[in-house]
């Protein structure tokens, strides 16, 4: 009886961690959270890599969270992505040798990376 258990919580657990793949939640303003699907992903990428945007060179590492410098100049979203996703409306997207990053331009606050 407790293998059976042990393996149902193990299951559980395991069904759990597959389901968090699925879908990445940020976290964006003070109480607002943004979810980016993989597939949203993709084509934000996609887009970014398309734009061929020359990457901004940083000093400093940049990290979910951190606040971005004042020279750095951000890109709106493509209005395609938002009607994907309106949770994106009003930020902006950046890259640099590390990734590309999705800010908050207001707080030049990074709210995820895409890989």
């Amino acid at each position: 009886m407790k293998r059976l258990l042990s393996a149902a919580a193990a299951l559980a657990l395991l069904s759990g961690a597959a389901v968090a793949q699925t879908t990445v939640t940020t976290t964006g303003t003070v109480g607002d959270t943004v979810e980016i699907a993989p597939e949203q992903r993709t084509v934000i990428k996609k887009y970014v890599t398309e734009q061929r945007a020359k990457p901004v060179r940083l000093k400093e590492r940049v990290t979910v969270g951190s606040t971005v410098p004042t020279d750095v100049d951000f890109q709106p979203l493509p209005s395609t992505i938002v009607a994907d996703n309106p949770r994106l409306k009003g930020y902006s997207y950046f890259s640099s040798d590390g990734g590309t990053y999705i800010v908050d331009p207001g707080s030049r606050r990074v709210i995820t990376t895409i890989d």
